[in-house]
């Protein structure tokens, strides 16, 4: 299943440049994905996709 378009939109004005590549946070990345009510997961696939940076990961995996 796809991305609605206003989460889309809402990742990308999260998305902010950094040394020539587009990052996105990891809290922020919860923050939608709680916002919107969807998994975290499927905010991390789309930026896999779109080739953003996941950064500052709670986890430690990135």
């Amino acid at each position: 299943m796809e991305l609605k378009q206003e989460i889309i939109d809402a990742i990308l004005a999260a998305v902010s440049e950094r040394e020539g590549r587009r990052v996105l946070s990891c809290p922020q990345a919860f923050q939608i994905a709680e916002r919107f009510g969807v998994a975290v997961r499927r905010i991390g696939d789309y930026c896999n996709a779109e080739g953003i940076k996941m950064v500052h990961c709670q986890l430690g995996c990135f």
